[in-house]
């Protein structure tokens, strides 16, 4: 047995605690709110994200990051990707001994364009971290507490704590495989949502699976050519977290992703759907952190600048598709050599 902190008591976070417990670790939520802690440890529910699921009795819930941190030298990092930095900042005031950080968020933060493995590391001091490990890959957190088959990957450079964190979470519904490209994990967990929001345009407007097919096909080539150019192993994008996730998170209605890409391509506005989501929609923010590192690594991504256009130029998502669909055979050329 484990002792285990889940920082984040959203969808995704409550889901692997759910699992955590039922293989016997002594698993702490916390949550930024005191009514969610409660509910979770008192009614054994988190009915705004998790509506109807029961929670095993042994799961506990605080509100309280110093007790989070006392609780256990393991960390699940499972807050949206904007919070990470801060959550690191705040947290590194209350370990006091090295813990393994395993991040489940998927997302690169604009601006500094940094993977999420790299933000922990710039924030919590050395000394304090064991190592960081990542998990990630096509799961949705409604399927996993149904028990259905769900398989994900553990990513570390040392490929011994990426079998530590395989230990931790393997069940019988829920299998964890192991890899040691950390860089290639990472941008295809984060970059898959781009593709999911561009999905769901593309089937708001009425497209059909022609569509859908193109681009699923073209967005993981603009995946693997950006990953590859940041040191990623091309073979990861072949994958679970490569073309895996992308596919469950283009045509699933559990995809945030893909139903606010849907609302957008049926004309709502971007602060309509945002508000009517209620959650976190990680794709908005990484398609502005893909758009730079497309310019910063001088890497064409079609995709990605159609989609930027319209998440922050206004372009109408018609208007987009058609540009894409109209780049002519130059750029059709130059896109299959440089994939190849």
């Amino acid at each position: 047995m484990e002792k285990v902190v889940v920082l984040g008591a959203g969808s995704w976070g409550t889901a692997l605690s759910i699992v955590l417990a039922e293989n016997g670790h002594d698993c702490l939520l916390w949550s930024h709110r005191s009514d969610q802690a409660n509910e979770i440890k008192i009614q054994h529910s988190n009915e705004k994200y998790l509506p109807g699921t029961v929670l095993p009795d042994t799961l506990t819930a605080t509100s309280s990051l110093e007790e989070a941190a006392n609780h256990g030298n393991i960390i699940v990092m499972a807050v949206p990707t904007k919070g990470i930095r801060e959550v690191c900042r705040n947290l590194k005031e209350w370990i006091k001994e090295p813990v393994l950080f395993i991040h489940v968020s998927k997302g690169i933060e604009p601006d500094s364009l940094k993977r999420i493995s790299e933000v922990i590391r710039e924030e919590i001091p050395s000394h304090l971290i064991e190592e960081v490990v990542v998990l990630s890959g096509p799961s949705h957190a409604e399927e996993v507490v149904l028990k259905h088959p769900t398989t994900v990957t553990a990513a570390c450079d040392n490929i011994l704590y990426a079998e530590k964190v395989q230990d931790l979470f393997m069940h019988g519904y829920f299998r964890v495989y192991t890899n040691s490209d950390v860089i290639g994990v990472e941008i295809g967990g984060a970059l898959k949502n781009i593709i999911a929001l561009a999905a769901g345009i593309t089937d708001g407007l009425g497209y059909g699976d022609n569509a859908k097919a193109a681009l699923i096909t073209r967005g993981l080539a603009e995946i693997a050519r950006l990953g590859t150019k940041m040191g990623a192993k091309p073979l990861t994008f072949s994958g679970l977290t490569g073309i895996g996730d992308l596919i469950v998170t283009c045509t699933s209605v559990h995809s945030r992703n893909w139903r606010a890409g849907s609302m957008l391509g049926k004309g709502m506005k971007l602060e309509e759907v945002l508000d009517q989501m209620g959650m976190v929609v990680e794709g908005v923010r990484t398609t502005k952190a893909a758009y730079q590192l497309s310019k910063f690594h001088d890497v064409p991504m079609p995709i990605t600048n159609a989609l930027y256009a319209v998440l922050f130029e206004q372009v109408n998502p018609k208007e987009a598709v058609d540009q894409l669909m109209d780049r002519g055979k130059k750029h059709e050329m130059e896109d299959l050599y440089e994939y190849l």
